[in-house]
This record gives structure tokens, C-alpha cells and sequence, in this order.
């Protein structure tokens, strides 16, 4: 009689990528404790922003599929911009040290961004999974962007919409199911995308004056809304399409 052998326990495949993804969060968030001794509460945000990221990729992630060298290089990424937005609250104003930091880390995060697109391509491991996570990681990242220059005094609460016009074009969606067809490529969407990140990553700068940075945040406001506005219209003339 063949002896019953117990089944053995596996990890997830996902779930040991966002462990060692994990591990390396920690390693970083005591570098930054070490260096420039933030308010314990940073620690608290980051964790909780990338448990939140985390439960995501776990619910949505395709069962029985390998994650890829794209999606890791994207998780990567994730880490960085997790503790950039966890320490953009608490980035000292005068601390001119800690903002070129701060900038020189923002612009490895903006560097990156491009190098998961040309992983997915060398490796052939494209998918719509990947596509939104690295949408969703750009938005975080121009958040915490925002959340920053106010927090220096570059600027005042009104350029939170510089990263909220997306989401609330997200909750609009829900409501009018007409906003959620794909839209086609555009040079424009990505230029002004562009426009708005530098703009924000020089705001943050030292030597940036407030008024340069108010002045320039304002015209990157303005075309975001711009842009979105011709989005929403060229949804709204094709809605019937999507109806029928």
C-alpha cells in the first residue's frame, strides 16, 4: 500500500514577489530614518500605501501566471515611489540637502518608468495587468509630486487637482459608462503628462522660486484640463457607439 505522502505548502508566485518587494521597502525606510530622521508616521504611510498596492496586485493579478521581468521591474519601481510619496508630507522646507535628494530620487523614479515598457517588449510579456499598474504607479508618483511642492510651500492645496482631475475622471466613469471606452494613443495626452511631472519635479527644487513655481504648476493645470477636456468630448461624440 502506497504510503500517503502530506501535501506540501506553496507560496503563491506573487506573494514571494511582494515579500521581497517588502524586505526591500524596510531596508530602504531605514535608510531615510538613518539619514534624515522623518516623523515615525512616514514609516506608518509608506506601509500602508504598499499594503494597499499589494492587496491589489493580489486581487487582480491572473491566477497560475508568471508576474515577469516587466511587472517586477514596475514593482521595483513601486518601492521608490511608495517612499516618496510616504516622505513627501514630511520633506523639510529648509533642508535644501534633503530636497535635492528628494528631486534626484524623483527623477530615478521618472527614469525607471520607461524601462518596464522596454522589459515587457525584450521579453515579449505585454499584458493589460502591467499596462495599469505602471498607469496607477505614475499616478501615485504625481501625487506624492503634488503633495510635496505643497508641503515646501511651492504651492498652495489647489495643485492636489493636478493629480486629482484623474481620479475624479475614474469615479465619473462609473457613472457614465460612456467615459470607460479606450481612447487612442496621443501625443498630446503624453506631452502634457510630461510637462506636468517635470514642472512638479522642478517646483521642488531649491533653487526654483516660488513664483517660477506657482507660475509654471498653473500652466501645467491648465493644459491636464485642457487635455482632458478634449478627451471627454471625443468619449462623449462616440457614446452612441458604445450604447448600441
Amino acid at each position: 500500500m502506497d504510503s500517503i505522502r502530506p501535501a506540501t505548502f506553496q507560496i503563491p508566485a506573487t506573494v514571494r514577489e511582494l515579500g521581497w518587494a517588502a524586505l526591500l521597502l524596510f531596508f530602504v525606510l531605514l535608510s531615510v530614518h538613518e539619514w534624515f530622521s522623518p516623523p515615525g508616521w512616514f514609516g506608518l504611510l509608506a506601509i500602508l500605501i504598499f499594503a494597499t498596492q499589494g492587496a491589489l496586485i493580489l486581487t487582480r493579478w491572473p491566477a497560475r501566471q508568471n508576474f515577469g521581468w516587466a511587472n517586477r521591474t514596475t514593482l521595483l519601481r513601486s518601492i521608490l515611489v511608495v517612499s516618496l510619496v510616504a516622505w513627501a508630507p514630511f520633506l523639510p522646507a529648509a533642508d535644501s540637502s534633503a530636497l535635492w535628494i528628494y528631486g534626484g530620487a524623483c527623477l530615478i523614479a521618472l527614469i525607471l518608468d520607461g524601462v518596464d515598457g522596454k522589459v515587457a517588449r525584450a521579453t515579449n510579456s505585454n499584458s493589460e495587468f502591467g499596462a495599469r499598474f505602471d498607469m496607477e504607479l505614475d499616478a501615485l508618483f504625481i501625487f506624492g509630486l503634488c503633495v510635496a511642492t505643497m508641503a515646501i510651500g511651492k504651492a498652495g492645496p489647489w495643485v492636489l487637482m493636478l493629480a486629482l482631475m484623474r481620479y475624479a475622471f475614474l469615479a465619473a466613469s462609473h457613472f457614465l459608462t460612456w467615459l470607460n471606452q479606450p481612447l487612442p494613443d496621443s501625443f498630446r495626452r503624453k506631452t502634457v503628462c510630461v510637462w506636468q511631472v517635470v514642472t512638479l519635479m522642478i517646483a521642488i527644487l531649491p533653487p526654483t522660486p516660488t513664483g517660477f513655481a506657482g507660475t509654471t504648476l498653473a500652466m501645467a493645470l491648465a493644459l491636464l484640463g485642457w487635455s482632458f477636456a478634449l478627451d471627454v468630448r471625443w468619449l462623449y461624440q462616440r457614446r452612441h457607439y458604445h450604447e448600441n
